[in-house]
């Protein structure tokens, strides 16, 4: 059977021979990039070895800045994914209601939550929680920053899991609405099932940018989460300052890698459970014993 891709052409060997020399172009700017950021940072004294050896002779650094810093940002994230994600669900599946009055609403918070950046959010949430609650100072900024990642990435989520289950084929519905089923068992069992597969990719990508706003809660509402700790670590060592920005940019590129990671793999385990099981739509209540 032919492998193939029906949408091109394979490359003949012209077209091979030009990928090879664009690649090989692309590695050389790459590398002349590269080459000239490091001899800028030198004639600034930026790669003396007193910028970076705390890091590498001083375990404080890690024990008390670094590492601190990554579980803020990991449990920032992860209550805000947590949170937003059933949320987002159910205001995407509102989007798709029959009642006008329903799809309206969620429509509405979803393009307003939308429109508002994160950031504005997250001071808004500090705000009303300084005024409003009897949260502690101490735990304040945490609150802001999630209540914010969560009020907006609940309204991304929403559109990801429409989107989701409005690519499946209309015949994975009608069949489920010709043996009876409401629609609500529909949405339950047959279509939010085979949406979450088509989803994952983006959730994936939208995982990764929660992560990264952690940021902004750090920047605005000193909130210790990894880039905070920057203006720390350069207070206590000394003007340090890119050498602290890289190595909190290599953390959040592992961060995201082992998270990305993590998600292909459980990808790939849905997509292999869904090609090795055929799933059948069955109504226990039409089921009768034939006479």
């Amino acid at each position: 059977m032919n492998e193939l891709s029906v949408l091109y052409d394979a490359p003949g060997p012209r077209a091979r021979r030009r990928h090879r020399l664009c690649s090989v172009l692309f590695l050389l700017v790459l590398l002349g990039a590269g080459w000239w950021v490091l001899r800028g940072m030198a004639e600034k004294n930026q790669l003396a070895a007193e910028k970076w050896s705390p890091f590498a002779d001083d375990p404080r650094v890690w024990t008390e800045f670094l590492l601190p810093g990554l579980a803020h940002t990991a449990q920032a994230a992860s209550l805000a994914l947590v949170l937003a994600l059933p949320l987002g669900a159910l205001l995407g599946i509102a989007r798709l209601s029959d009642h006008a009055l329903t799809r309206r609403c969620a429509g509405t918070v979803i393009d307003c939550c939308r429109a508002v950046p994160v950031l504005m959010l997250m001071l808004l949430a500090n705000e009303v929680y300084a005024r409003f609650s009897n949260v502690e100072p101490q735990q304040r900024p945490l609150y802001a920053v999630v209540s914010g990642l969560v009020v907006f990435n609940s309204a991304v989520l929403a559109e990801i899991v429409r989107a989701g289950i409005l690519a499946l084929p209309r015949g994975q519905s009608d069949a489920a609405h010709a043996i009876g089923m409401r629609k609500g068992q529909v949405m339950r069992s047959v279509l939010l099932p085979q949406a979450v597969t088509a989803m994952l990719p983006a959730l994936t990508t939208q995982l990764v940018v929660i992560v990264k706003d952690t940021a902004l809660g750090g920047e605005m509402l000193a909130f210790g989460e990894l880039l905070q700790q920057v203006r720390l670590i350069s207070a206590n060592y000394g003007a340090n300052t890119i050498a602290s920005l890289t190595v909190v940019a290599l953390l959040f590129v592992a961060l995201n890698v082992l998270l990305t990671s993590l998600a292909v793999r459980i990808e790939r385990h849905v997509r292999r459970g869904r090609k090795g099981t055929g799933a059948v739509v069955v109504n226990a209540a039409q089921t009768s014993t034939p006479t």
